[in-house]
């Protein structure tokens, strides 16, 4: 691949990433209502994507099964969590139900979007805007620096068969990217150093929600998940490493008292 052709497309990316930084900025700074809608949104859309994927003729259930999840995610946010999570994973069963194939494939990454949006909202809204910008910035990092060093440093493929353009030592930048959030983080808030091996491991289920979605459009036959966002392909293209992020701090969150050193 020649120089021009490998950084030919960084433009394009560039452009939709600052707009893209700019729409959540104004919603991570308003937090609420303005963060739930946004969440919302991002989750319907990611639902709709997955739908569309799965079932590519059947445009009416993305749609119906979307504008649900929307919905849902909205709303789990504001009711006691006993009664907000069931509601949360009601689109996951009802396109279970519909669906004819794909299911098993449908079913466990619509409860990973599901489940991301209800821990991005959490985190804004229990946890405060740092340490939502901390889970953003570590994502970030990891895919920036990843992107940067796979092209630059090249070198063996991570997982040629499933996303032939990762490699090693882009995965490994991600974590030191990740890392070095972490460090900055530990510094301005006074987490213990904690956080810092505490961001490798988000980066590190950031980067497997980046495969699992990798996954699905290779077995899929897509390269997109859609064309919304110019320059990333669709929005679990652009958000699906925040998909493993989120569930895994929402999960794991539980068990190690986050922020560390400070709970």
């Amino acid at each position: 691949m020649s120089e021009a052709s490998k950084w030919s497309d960084l433009t394009i990316r560039l452009g939709s990433a600052i707009l893209m930084v700019i729409v959540g900025l104004f919603g991570l700074l308003f937090g609420g209502h303005v963060f739930h809608v946004l969440v919302a949104l991002i989750c319907g859309l990611m639902m709709w994507e997955l739908v569309r994927m799965v079932t590519p003729l059947n445009a009416p259930l993305a749609l119906q099964l979307g504008m649900l999840s929307a919905f849902a995610s909205f709303v789990a946010i504001y009711i006691p969590t006993g009664f907000g999570l069931p509601l949360l994973l009601v689109p996951a069963f009802i396109g279970f139900a519909q669906l004819t194939k794909n299911r098993v494939i449908y079913l466990i990454f619509s409860v990973m979007v599901l489940l991301a949006g209800f821990g991005m909202m959490s985190v804004r809204n229990d946890l405060g805007f740092t340490w939502m910008t901390w889970l953003i910035v570590v994502v970030i990092a990891t895919d920036v620096l990843g992107y940067f060093a796979g092209r630059l440093i090249g070198g063996p493929k991570f997982w040629p068969a499933v996303s032939p353009k990762k490699t090693w030592s882009g995965t490994v930048f991600g974590w030191v990217g990740a890392a070095i959030v972490g460090f900055i983080f530990t510094i301005y808030t006074g987490a213990s150093f904690e956080l810092i091996g505490i961001s490798i491991a988000v980066a590190m289920a950031s980067q497997m929600g980046d495969i699992a979605e990798s996954a699905i459009k290779r077995m899929m036959g897509v390269k997109d998940s859609s064309t919304l966002i110019p320059g990333h392909g669709g929005v679990l293209d652009r958000f699906d490493g925040m998909l493993g992020a989120a569930v895994f701090l929402l999960l794991v969150g539980q068990f190690i008292g986050f922020p560390p050193g400070i709970v």
